[in-house]
């Protein structure tokens, strides 16, 4: 699976001020998605509010 994949870009990507943590999940899937062939585009986000 796009796992890993998806951990080191949300890793990456989480230094990034201007961003809430569902664009980091949005952005780290999407990486995913282009690199692992078993995980695709088609994801849901979910999110609580505070």
């Amino acid at each position: 699976s796009g796992g890993g994949y998806a951990l080191a870009a949300a890793r990456a990507l989480i230094g990034i001020d201007d961003i809430d943590a569902a664009e980091v999940a949005r952005r780290a899937m999407a990486i995913a998605a282009g690199i692992c062939i078993y995980t695709n585009d088609k994801v849901t986000i979910e999110t609580l509010e505070t």
